[in-house]
C-alpha cells in the first residue's frame, strides 16, 4: 500500500466543519444509525456522474436511500454465473435483505456513458469496441436500447433518447432478477424509471401506461 496518499488537505478541512456543525447538531440521530442499523425506503441506482446528487434532489438524509451507482445507471441482465457482479449484488441485498418498497433507476442528461455507448454503436469510438474495454463492455447492456432509437434522424434527439433508454432497459432487466419479479408482483415492491435534465434542474417519470416520460 505505499503508493496510497494522505487524503487532500481540502477535504480534510471539510470533514472537520461537517463534523463540527452537522454532526454535532445531529449526534442522536447518527448514534441511532450506528445502533439500530438502516431502514431505507427505497434503493436508488444512479449514474457515477459527479452532477447527479440523489440526496439533493429529494432532500433526503442519511439513512433514507440505499443508493448504487454505476456507468449510465445500468443494471445488467440476471446473470447467476459466480462472476463477479457489483450492482447485481447491490440489488439482491436491497430487495432480500433491507426489503426496500421502492426501486428507482435514475438516468440523467449529458451522460458520458451513454455517449460513449452511442458513439460505440456508431463505430465512432473503436477503443469501446476493445475486449479490454471495461467501460464498453459494461455499456454493451445499452445496445438493445440503441437498436430502438437509432432511426432517429436529430442526433441531440437520439442521444437523448438513448439516455431514456438506459433507464428502460434498466428496468426490463430488473424484472429479469426472479426475486424482485416475486416481490414486485406480491406488491411490496415498486419500480420506478426516472430522467434528470441537469441544465434546468427537470425530473421526469416513466409512465408505462403510455410509455413516455413526463414532467413530475
Amino acid at each position: 500500500m505505499e503508493h496510497a496518499k494522505t487524503l487532500p488537505a481540502y477535504l480534510a478541512q471539510r470533514y472537520h466543519g461537517w463534523k463540527a456543525t452537522a454532526f454535532e447538531d445531529n449526534k442522536a440521530w447518527y448514534r441511532r444509525l450506528a445502533s439500530e442499523g438502516q431502514h431505507p425506503r427505497a434503493m436508488v441506482i444512479s449514474c457515477c456522474d459527479s452532477r447527479v446528487h440523489v440526496t439533493s434532489i429529494f432532500g433526503a438524509e442519511q439513512g433514507e436511500f440505499f443508493i448504487h451507482r454505476n456507468i449510465a445507471n445500468l443494471i445488467p441482465p440476471y446473470a447467476p454465473d459466480g462472476d463477479h457482479h457489483g450492482t447485481s449484488a447491490a440489488v439482491e441485498y436491497a430487495v432480500n435483505a433491507l426489503k426496500v418498497a421502492h426501486i428507482i433507476i435514475l438516468g440523467h442528461s449529458s451522460c458520458g456513458g451513454v455517449a460513449g455507448c452511442h458513439d460505440m454503436c456508431n463505430g465512432q469510438a473503436p477503443e469501446l469496441e476493445e475486449a479490454t474495454s471495461f467501460v464498453g463492455r459494461w455499456m454493451d447492456i445499452l445496445r438493445p436500447g440503441y437498436e430502438r432509437v437509432k432511426h432517429i434522424e436529430d442526433e441531440a434527439e437520439r442521444r437523448t433518447a438513448l439516455e431514456k433508454e438506459a433507464v428502460l432497459v434498466s428496468l426490463e432487466n430488473l424484472m429479469g432478477f426472479p426475486f424482485v419479479a416475486e416481490a414486485v408482483n406480491a406488491g411490496d415492491l415498486s419500480i420506478h424509471g426516472l430522467w434528470n435534465d441537469i441544465g434546468v434542474g427537470g425530473l421526469e417519470c416513466f409512465d408505462p401506461a403510455t410509455k413516455s416520460f413526463n414532467q413530475v
